[in-house]
């Protein structure tokens, strides 16, 4: 892998420009029996675009994206950028005090919504800075029998596009603007606006095409965008203009959004299949002859437990990622032998981060370290430093909190100097993750630094914990936070969900961790339960459970 990248200096919409131009009439998204290739999308989301315009949405002003995984979510991002407007992701299930705050927090002048969600978009809505409100048809993916409220600015999408020209409009946006308002999944406290610079994104994209494609995004004479092969590397999980893959995280995720811009600029066909189900993801692999997945341990451990992985023809996938969310050595183990011709990798990032920051290279012949999250992703630097008392980076294999610098570290809080101060210093990004870099610079991560218990004085780390859970035959997922004892501090407790068919007896739970842990991180209690609370993006609501 080359120790340095040249990142192009585009905007998002520029980026997906080049795709179109690259890869023409390869089908690009599939949704259904709805389907558009490249050139196809990049027309409606064109046209989608001059519509922004027309409605009065100038650079800079925010368009909210507010939709589940369809055809039309691809085409009003793309539109919403290529018209030099920025994004916000909302998560179309949350409730409308959550969304209000959103819409007041942003200012956003225009949303794209669908027929099941609009009702409480606008209900959010009443009062705010939004004036137009885009309705998207039902598709495969996102079906609905709900018919929009006809009222001022409300307009469907047919007629926002019709007699639209299929060429971008000018935009004067350059790279140092804000693509996204991206929210933090708020699994700790109060959930945040991050600003992505499309410079962020181009960045991450381009890292990630080295590091999961092994080729290089490089400039021809005319200016066009080229993929050129990272000489020596031949077997990487994506192969740009041929890889396939199938897509159930949610888009308005940054695990999502930012791997469909980089699938999208190596020529992926992006198979979507609507509300998650390891049924419909096993027959979406195999009759698309899927290549790549990207998802969430949540995802894995669903797939890994359905009856079907076993009736599948799996062998076309090549390469798999997890993230958004730690996933356990007993699951990746798993999924190796779930998928004999896939390379399986981990990969660690945060919102703030754009998206990636360390990852396995998804080569056969590279080097991999179970329980890591891989090295940092080129010209990316993670050093692990004291929680409290000092920036001096600690030595190998000691524990602190990661702190990140690279392209890819976004541009602070929409609206909270304090907090981007507190987060955001002198180029780095404070993630609030514990973990250590060992001595060949693999990261390993061992929570978050708020959920990190002591114990009599002692530290105990709930994923160290909760691996050892993953490991019992009986035990499907688990998640591991504190309990406030008088005298002690806080001890561990668990909360795990049994295998299908699996009765979980907890006191054989406990005395099987007790076996492989120091005894001061001994679990002193066990609650069997039938599911986890879990963000959209399968992060586990920790809050959730400790007010339980």
């Amino acid at each position: 892998m080359p120790t340095s990248l040249d990142y192009p200096e585009l905007t998002v919409g520029e980026l997906f420009t080049a795709a179109a131009q690259l890869y023409g009439d390869r089908t690009a998204v599939v949704d259904g029996e709805e389907q558009f290739t490249f050139t196809q999308l990049h027309e409606r989301s064109a046209a989608f675009a001059h519509g922004v315009r027309d409605a009065g949405v100038r650079e800079g002003d925010v368009v909210l994206l507010h939709l589940s995984n369809s055809v039309w979510f691809l085409v009003g991002y793309y539109g919403a950028l290529l018209a030099g407007a920025t994004v916000s992701l909302a998560n179309p299930l949350q409730p409308a005090p959550q969304l209000r705050a959103q819409l007041l927090d942003t200012g956003a002048a225009l949303a794209i919504s669908h027929p099941a969600h609009v009702a409480t978009l606008l209900e959010a809505g009443a009062g705010s800075a939004l004036r137009t409100v885009v309705v998207v048809p039902p598709s495969a993916c996102a079906p609905s029998d709900e018919h929009p409220p006809a009222g001022d600015g409300m307009v469907a999408l047919a007629d926002f596009v019709a007699g639209r020209a299929g060429v971008p409009p000018q935009a004067s946006v350059t790279a140092g603007a804000v693509a996204h308002i991206a929210y933090t999944g708020g699994t700790t406290g109060v959930s945040k606006g991050v600003r992505v610079l499309h410079r962020n994104v181009v960045a991450n994209v381009t890292q990630m095409t080295a590091w999961r494609a092994a080729h290089l995004v490089t400039t021809a004479e005319d200016g066009s965008l080229r993929l050129c092969p990272i000489a020596g590397l031949h077997d990487a999980g994506v192969r740009p203009g041929h890889a396939v893959t199938v897509v159930v995280s949610p888009l308005f995720h940054a695990h999502a959004l930012i791997n469909m811009n980089f699938l999208l600029l190596c020529g992926t066909t992006i198979v979507l299949t609507g509300r998650f189900s390891p049924e419909r993801l096993l027959e979406a692999i195999e009759r698309h002859r899927a290549t790549y997945l990207t998802g969430s341990p949540t995802m894995w451990h669903a797939l890994l437990d359905s009856p079907e992985m076993s009736d599948r023809d799996l062998s076309s996938v090549w390469g798999i990622s997890s993230g958004a969310a730690p996933i356990d050595p007993a699951t990746l183990r798993d999924l190796e032998t779930a998928f004999p011709t896939a390379v399986v990798s981990e990969g660690y990032g945060l919102t703030e981060g754009t998206c990636l920051v360390t990852a396995g290279p998804l080569l056969r012949s590279a080097e991999r370290k179970l329980g890591s999250v891989g090295l940092p992703v080129i010209d990316t630097t993670v050093e692990a430093r004291p929680v409290i008392g000092g920036e001096a980076a600690l030595g190998p294999n000691d524990v602190g909190e990661l702190w990140v610098r690279g392209p890819q570290v976004t541009a602070g809080y929409l609206n909270q100097p304090e907090a981007t101060a507190e987060q955001f210093v002198g180029g780095w990004l404070r993630t609030g993750d514990l973990g250590y870099v060992d001595e060949d610079g693999f990261v390993f991560i061992s929570g978050r630094a708020k959920e990190m218990l002591i114990y009599k004085g002692y530290n105990v780390y709930p994923r160290e914990l909760e691996d050892v859970l993953h490991s019992h035959p009986d035990v499907g997922t688990a998640a591991v936070v504190g309990r406030s004892v008088a005298h002690v501090g806080q001890e561990p407790i668990a909360f795990v969900v049994p295998r299908p068919g699996v009765a979980v007896d907890p006191d054989d739970v406990m005395a099987y961790v007790a076996e492989r842990v120091l005894p001061y991180k001994k679990i002193r209690a066990v609650h069997v339960v039938d599911t986890l609370p879990t963000t959209a993006a399968g992060k586990i609501l920790k809050a959730e459970l400790r007010a339980s």
